[in-house]
């Protein structure tokens, strides 16, 4: 599954996320492009990124800084 994720940095959240299934790779690439066009055109600065996992969880575990605050981040298990 990839996973299209719109995030906005100084604010630590998602804005957008978008699932595709693995077929679908180039409607992914296509809407990546198109969002990181019009962010740009609207001086809008978001990290944009396509993240391949087999689901949601997975990528909640290895990209944890897109879905935690900062304190969940900080803190030590």
């Amino acid at each position: 599954m990839l996973f299209l994720i719109e995030y906005d940095r100084p604010s630590g959240k998602i804005v957008e996320m978008q699932k595709f299934d693995n077929a679908a790779k180039h409607e992914a690439e296509d809407a990546r492009l198109e969002l990181e066009l019009r962010l740009n055109r609207e001086g809008i600065e978001h990290e944009v990124v396509i993240l391949d996992a087999p689901n949601e969880e997975a990528v909640r575990r290895t990209h944890g800084r897109y879905f935690k605050t900062l304190a969940e981040l900080a803190k030590i298990p």
